[in-house]
């Protein structure tokens, strides 16, 4: 806690991480299992404890349309009306009223509330029995309760048809995923799922070293290509059109050999969970990510609730002078 801010302000803030650590006691041991320290979930410093304090206090509800895969859509749609989407070929509430000849071709069935959620179809293969068993018991969990992902709770669990991309896998690659805060992009993760490697750059993009855990081989490097590198400066000048003026957000690109799709928008990267080998990467996003241009931080709260917001912005305040 910076020693320089009021004797008070650090008392409101010792006295709420007690609070919020004995209300979240799961979220703070998994956060211990997952990175190896004890967090401070109310006055956050790292890039994974603002995560954390992100889905104990920061319930911004623009998070829950974002994270909604269908309201994104039409959010990517309004923002940035040139860049490319996935058609949406048909969306309900009950898998079973697909209809047949949806699934005679190559498309993907997802719910909208959660990741993970795809079925991918060929040929009619899976068959549409296994399809609607599949999706209904999508449809009944609650995404995000494990790891304290609020912003999925609220969306009403919906089932769609998405066409199915040919992405550029082995080729160039299949994903970027471009970190932005305050309109400022950090980094861009590109992935090539298809061939198992990864890239991080920076948002002039220049490839850097670093690996994450599911590629941690440096022969796992994504080959870089002129073809590559214009995607990526597309999806680092696109991408904070698409993020406003949110604090922190990831915003995903498809990859095809014609042109860039854009994805999803992920409020939670890695449930807050997720690690690379440069700690540029992380240093990088605390350094640009100001709390106090955090929904909550904007809002005028009372009760006690003042007195916490009052301590927090205290302390971005002085972060910002110490830089």
């Amino acid at each position: 806690m910076k020693a320089n801010i009021p004797g008070r302000h650090r008392l409101v803030l010792a006295v709420a991480r007690l609070l919020f650590t004995l209300r979240h006691p799961v979220l703070v041991v998994r956060f211990v299992m997952k990175l190896g320290y004890l967090p401070n979930p109310a006055a956050p410093e790292s890039y994974h404890e603002r995560l954390l304090w992100r889905k104990i206090v920061d319930r911004n509800p623009q998070f829950v349309t974002l994270t909604d895969k269908l309201a994104a859509k039409a959010h990517i749609s309004s923002a940035c009306p040139e860049l490319a989407l996935p058609r949406t070929l048909w969306s309900g509430r009950d898998p079973a009223d697909i209809p047949l000849d949806l699934l005679a071709g190559e498309v993907i069935v997802k719910t909208n509330h959660g990741c993970a959620m795809n079925i991918f179809v060929a040929s009619g293969d899976p068959n549409r029995g296994l399809i609607v068993a599949k999706a209904r018991h999508w449809l009944r969990k609650r995404y995000g309760r494990r790891d304290g992902e609020w912003a999925y709770w609220p969306i009403v669990p919906t089932v769609f048809v998405e066409e199915r991309l040919a992405l550029s896998g082995a080729r160039i690659a299949t994903d970027i995923k471009v970190h932005v805060c305050g309109g400022v992009v950090t980094h861009a993760w590109v992935e090539d799922k298809a061939a198992g490697r990864s890239l991080l750059f920076d948002r002039e993009a220049n490839p850097l070293p670093g690996r994450d855990p599911d590629y941690p081989r440096d022969d796992q490097a994504v080959p870089v290509n002129a073809r590559l590198l214009n995607y990526v400066r597309q999806a680092v000048s696109i991408a904070p059109a698409i993020a406003g003026n949110l604090d922190y957000i990831r915003i995903d690109f498809l990859v095809t050999d014609n042109c860039l799709y854009a994805g999803e928008i992920v409020v939670y990267p890695g449930a807050g969970y997720g690690t690379t080998t440069n700690p540029a990467f992380a240093g990088e996003i605390e350094r640009l990510w100001r709390l106090d241009r955090s929904h909550y931080l904007r809002r005028r709260h009372s009760g006690l609730a003042r007195f916490y917001a009052s301590a927090l912005r205290a302390t971005c305040a002085a972060d910002a002078g110490n830089r």
